[in-house]
């Protein structure tokens, strides 16, 4: 009886948990050199793992949370979805995306339950993001200009299903900035050769069940044994963050752990040379 009872509160706490949002905002100074100068930073809306099969946060929540906060770019950071029918559960939520009015848009990458979609189903998952505005990145960068500084946005493919390929993600990379967004923090160990001063990412959900310890995360990746589930980390001066995620997975439930939202203040950097050349 008394177990019973137990149970029957770690669930509803639980469920209750994932209706508890946290937003949390990150300030990202680069590194300053004698010729840098600082720019005002560029304001970047980071949501990850929607698991639309369990998720507590309707688009109109997720709207109220942020329609106050000026936007320059958002980042997804995989992890939609894992079945079919899901895929209409999508558009209201990227419809939100797009009433924030990104300056620079809104970019994207999958994750490893994205890959579970049957092939026809996963091109129907990208031409709904890409006919709503998102640039999906595979293995592949973009460069965008903030105010004479450049931005270089390398998409890199899920790493836990062996889709990462870093040198194709880096062809033809200039020199900027280099934010990095990808599923499974897990690359950067990998990265030794592979410069980039931000990097955003998901996949752990910050344990979801988070209590005593999240044991079941064991066997998904190197991070976890070194204690990097969530939040800002940094790996051989590089840094990078893992955010909690927006949904769940497997069961509707989080002990240790919120549904999170991130709005990361990123500030660039640019040659005091370059801009008196200019």
């Amino acid at each position: 009886m008394l177990i019973s009872i137990a149970l029957s509160l770690f669930i509803y706490i639980g469920n209750k948990n994932t209706r508890s949002v946290v937003i949390n905002h990150i300030d990202i100074d680069c590194k300053q050199g004698s010729n840098k100068k600082k720019s005002k930073p560029i304001r970047v809306l980071h949501i990850s793992d929607l698991h639309l099969e369990n998720i507590s946060i309707s688009p109109e929540q997720l709207y109220e949370n942020v329609k106050m906060q000026s936007i320059d770019l958002i980042a997804l950071t995989g992890d939609f979805m894992d079945r079919k029918k899901s895929i209409p559960k999508l558009l209201p939520y990227l419809q939100i995306l797009n009433k924030l009015t990104p300056v620079y848009g809104i970019y994207a990458v999958f994750g490893n339950h994205d890959y579970v979609l049957r092939k026809d189903d996963l091109n129907q998952l990208k031409s709904l993001l890409v006919n709503n505005g998102v640039r999906i990145l595979q293995n592949e960068n973009d460069r965008i200009d903030i105010e004479g500084v450049p931005l270089n946005i390398i998409g890199v493919d899920d790493f836990s299903t062996k889709r990462s390929n870093l040198m194709e993600s880096y062809n033809g990379l200039d020199e900027g900035f280099n934010l990095v967004i990808t599923h499974d923090p897990n690359v950067v160990l990998s990265m030794q050769n592979y410069h980039f001063d931000y990097l955003l990412s998901g996949h752990f959900h910050g344990g979801q069940i988070h209590w005593p310890k999240p044991y079941h995360l064991v066997k998904m990746g190197k991070l976890v044994k070194m204690n990097m589930v969530k939040g800002l980390h940094s790996y051989k001066e590089k840094r990078f963050y893992i955010s909690e995620g927006l949904g769940q997975t497997g069961v509707n439930i989080r002990i240790g752990s919120r549904p999170e939202i991130t709005i990361h203040n990123v500030h660039l950097s640019q040659s005091v040379d370059s801009i008196k050349a200019g």
